[in-house]
């Protein structure tokens, strides 16, 4: 509860704090005309309601810092009622692992061999498979609202190769969505900006199939709610057998927004029914979960600002980065052919300096800890820390080179852990 009280009082410090640019975004106004890295491609960009369709593209709302900005190569209609954005990046990084190393180009705490192995000390890798493509597609406002359109693919799939992978798909018709997207428990906009494409071990990051309602009201207030389809491993002993989930996730937030709309702190919680099958009593049975989260990105002074979160709840491992690695969302309890749902919790907190128009630093810290383990040995995860310190330096508006420094840590219920170290450097140009 302590760490609790003083996540809190973090987040209610920084929301008194007033707003300017968040991690260098700056909010595209209709009146400023059309952007000099635009390329049009087809259609007259004079057209009325042209200028709003570019608003759109370029709005950062309800992205991450590694989703893709705005799109370079723009298609419009002849009557300008239908713009379509084409864009995304290549990302090319390599990594040096040191002193202790992770098996993978994500650095996931939760794959810190413990205790430690002498034979994985050191590691280099490089990755390419985060480049990503995406389309979006706007129209003028209808009677119902607007029409969005996007799609997202990279290419992490092919089982660690680099197949294309779907990583956002949803249709947009006013306060409605619907599709492949950010879930409504996670904030995307607060998450660190990191090189790393894990990301910390305590952040929610989830993306889902669901059907979502969103609305904005009063000054600066917005709220949200959806159904979204589950995902849920488990740790299963003999006397118990995952099945098909019957319930969607029930994810909802309430948050206020203020300076140019790029400060906010939200409060989100969810709803899950999950279910197993019980092979002592040959039933089927459910155990509920549910979360709450904490969330804010808000300006300090100038370009600095800060970013974090705190999570806690029972069963909802799939949601956080760390945990959804081990399938904790459901335990064996002390009764044979039964379960429970393990409370978990999760903090990041950090900073970005945007020092200079083409420089910006940042640095956080996260945790992520499983607060029981029931049935399961002693070699189970009970908590990481991750660390990243950064640098990015644009180049140009769309060619930027970044380099990372990351610190993790695992300890295990029986009391062994272990840490590893990274380089990592990246070069990335938008289109």
């Amino acid at each position: 509860m302590t760490l609790l009280k003083k996540a809190l009082t973090f987040i209610t410090l920084c929301s008194v704090m007033s707003s300017t640019d968040v991690f260098a975004v700056k909010p595209y106004s209709p009146t400023e005309g059309i952007p000099e890295r635009v390329l049009i491609l087809s259609g007259d960009s004079t057209t009325p309601g042209a200028a709003e369709h570019i608003a759109v593209l370029y709005s950062r709302e309800g992205l991450s810092f590694n989703d893709p900005g705005a799109p370079r190569f723009l298609f419009f209609d002849r009557q300008g009622k239908v713009a379509l954005g084409i864009g995304g990046y290549v990302k090319a990084s390599a990594m040096y692992d040191f002193n202790g190393a992770i098996a993978g180009n994500g650095f996931t705490t939760f794959d810190i061999p413990v205790p430690r192995d002498p034979g994985q000390r050191n590691r280099f890798g490089a990755d390419a498979s985060h480049s990503t493509i995406f389309l979006k597609l706007v129209t003028r406002p209808t009677k119902l609202g607007r029409v969005t359109v996007y799609i997202q693919t990279n290419f992490t799939g092919d089982n660690g190769g680099y197949g294309l992978k779907l990583k956002q798909a949803y249709v947009s018709l006013g306060n409605v969505t619907a599709g492949l997207a950010h879930s409504v428990f996670s904030d995307p906009e607060s998450q660190a900006p990191t090189i790393d494409t894990e990301g910390p071990s305590g952040q929610v990051d989830k993306t889902n199939i669901m059907f979502k309602y969103a609305v904005k009201f009063g000054k600066g207030f917005s709220v949200g709610a959806s159904l979204e389809v589950p995902s849920a491993g488990y740790q299963l002993s003999q006397s118990e057998r995952a099945i098909d989930q019957r319930c969607p996730d029930i994810p909802a937030y309430i948050q206020y927004s203020w300076g140019k709309n790029d400060s906010h702190v939200r409060v989100s919680g969810i709803f899950r029914r999950m279910s197993y099958r019980d092979l002592i009593k040959e039933e089927n049975r459910f155990e509920s979960g549910w979360g709450v989260q904490f969330s804010t990105i808000a300006n300090i002074i100038g370009g600095l600002d800060f970013f974090g979160h705190y999570v806690y709840g029972k069963g909802i491992a799939t949601y956080i980065n760390d945990l959804a690695d081990g399938d904790y969302n459901l335990i064996p309890s002390t009764t044979d052919g039964r379960m429970t749902a393990p409370a978990i919790g999760g903090l990041t907190a950090g900073l970005a300096w945007q020092a200079s128009p083409k420089v910006m630093v940042s640095a956080d810290y996260s945790n992520s800890r499983l607060y029981d383990c029931g049935r399961l040995g002693g070699d189970t995860y009970r908590y990481a820390q991750y660390v990243s310190a950064n640098v990015y330096y644009n180049i140009t508006d769309d060619f930027k080179v970044g380099a990372e420094y990351l610190f993790g840590t695992r300890k295990d219920y029986n009391g062994e852990h272990n840490k590893a170290n990274r380089f990592e450097a990246m070069m990335q140009y938008s289109f």
